[in-house]
């Protein structure tokens, strides 16, 4: 899998792309969870996302926020990361110009990220956030969503209550345009420990009713 290296704000951003040889393939773009818990791209559940996406025809992208392995910087408490993943898009449009579709997808920290990325590209076509820490960080940012998304929570987070996420998930359906999938699985938790089948299946699922009925 090529390793590439973007230039961003604070320096060099350490990444991996999966390219795709259609001139048309879509494209998304991965966030991993915050990098002061020990985020990186290569998280399991990031990992996962990239691999659904590839499986599936995308051209896809992660890349470690500043400060994490290679990735030159420090922590930022959102603002440098959400630059580093406009940065990531940047490069990831402009290497496939002629993508059918773009996606953002993040986990945890990542999550909140790529909301944030989402509302400042409203050509996004859809997002997958897994697990979005809702009691942690100010989501009111989505007023409205620019795309139709899938939120995915295990029931047994303890980090983020369920509660919390169906607050945000019920402001979002009040929507006109966009429907919000939300999918809450039974005794995952925020770090879906022995759950990344559920994550493969849920989000899987996900994607083929969406590519179904829009076919890349």
């Amino acid at each position: 899998m090529p390793e590439v290296v973007l230039t961003g704000a604070a320096g060099r951003i350490e990444a991996q792309y999966s390219p795709r040889k259609d001139e048309t393939a879509p494209i998304a773009l991965i966030l991993h969870p915050h990098p002061k818990a020990g985020g990186h791209m290569n998280n399991p559940v990031a990992v996962q996302l990239f691999h659904l996406f590839m499986k599936r025809g995308f051209s896809v992208l992660r890349f470690n926020f500043r400060g994490v392995g290679r990735s030159q910087g420090e922590f930022d408490s959102g603002i440098g990361e959400l630059a580093d993943a406009a940065t990531a898009l940047d490069w990831l449009q402009s290497t496939n110009p002629t993508a059918s579709q773009c996606w953002v997808a993040g986990y945890s920290f990542g999550a909140w990220i790529g909301m944030q990325l989402l509302m400042r590209r409203p050509e996004t076509d859809g997002f997958i956030s897994v697990s979005p820490p809702t009691n942690t960080y100010d989501f009111s940012f989505l007023a409205p969503c620019p795309a139709s998304g899938l939120i995915l929570h295990g029931s047994a987070d303890t980090i983020t209550q369920p509660i919390e996420v169906e607050r945000v998930v019920s402001k979002l359906r009040t929507q006109k345009g966009i429907v919000i999938d939300y999918d809450l699985v039974e005794g995952a938790g925020h770090f879906w420990q022995n759950q990344l089948g559920e994550v493969e299946r849920r989000v899987g699922a996900y994607l083929d009713r969406r590519l179904a009925v829009e076919p890349v």
